[in-house]
């Protein structure tokens, strides 16, 4: 199952063809829906390499992923956090003999955390690559009572795009 809106996945396929990454990092995979997207664009894209990051990623998810994707060796799946220097390093090892990335921040949504992805996510990225934080809609989506989360309208994705752009201008 994919967990995006219909727009954003044009919207990533638009962008994937146009700048045709060698690597995609997906960080949050949740059900692994993207990854096999991504999966299957790389079929008509030069992408060599899926990365799915995720602080918990069943082994029965990858056993799916890997058989729906017929065995695909471009998909790597990293389990850990996604500031964790140690996992941070293991993408650049992965990594370090490519020069252009699509990267998708989907994890936790909380300000501090997405900030500090973009602080380290960011700089594998050059001018021509994307990196795209997911769910930036929180912050005008009203707190739910019902469904109590760490994120609100004044801790949230969108909170953090706009702070790490103020400091990063250029």
């Amino acid at each position: 199952a994919i967990i995006q809106t219909p727009d954003d996945i044009i919207a990533f396929q638009e962008i994937l063809f146009k700048t045709k990454p060698e690597v995609i990092i997906e960080i949050g995979v949740a059900w692994g829906g993207s990854l096999l997207f991504y999966e299957t664009l790389s079929k008509s894209i030069p992408i060599k390499k899926i990365i799915g990051i995720d602080i918990f990623i069943p082994k029965d998810l990858i056993k799916r992923i890997k058989k729906k994707s017929k065995n695909s060796k471009k998909i790597t799946f990293l389990q850990g956090s996604s500031l964790d220097i140690n996992l941070v390093k293991k993408v650049r090892k992965l990594t370090k003999n490519y020069k252009s990335f699509f990267i998708h921040l989907d994890s936790n949504h909380t300000t501090t955390h997405v900030l500090k992805e973009l602080n380290i996510y960011s700089k594998f990225c050059n001018s021509n690559n994307y990196i795209v934080v997911g769910d930036t809609v929180l912050a005008n989506i009203p707190n739910q009572k019902h469904r109590p989360r760490e994120w609100s309208k004044k801790n949230n994705p969108m909170f953090a795009l706009k702070k790490f752009l103020k400091i990063n201008k250029s």
